[in-house]
């Protein structure tokens, strides 16, 4: 299992894929899979058998997930795809920097 840079609730687009160009939050990230789960892409649909919960069942619309290697995260400073880069801040933490802008994410 390779170390993520990415975590839940960042923007990401996506860069390559059906799906490429599209913009959304992260919701869930899968870690043991390297997949994310992000808002309002990769959509599919989903036969679902009647249940107690579901009496009527149909046709449900749900994100799946994409693989990590297919999302780049957006730079809020310049609204741009970046690279992600680990560092101490002062208190000897460790954060997310963006590489084009230098920002903590």
């Amino acid at each position: 299992m390779i170390k993520l840079k990415i975590k839940t609730g960042d923007t990401v687009r996506v860069i390559t894929g059906d799906h490429k160009g599209s913009e959304g939050k992260i919701v869930r990230v899968l870690r043991e899979k390297n997949k994310a789960i992000v808002e309002g892409v990769n959509i599919i649909s989903k036969h679902v058998k009647p249940s107690a919960t579901n009496p009527q069942g149909g046709i449900v619309k749900k994100e799946a997930p994409i693989h990590i290697s297919n999302l780049a995260i957006v730079d809020p400073k310049t609204n741009d795809t970046t690279k992600v880069a680990i560092q101490r801040n002062e208190n000897g933490k460790n954060v997310r920097v963006s590489k084009k802008s230098n920002q903590v994410l």
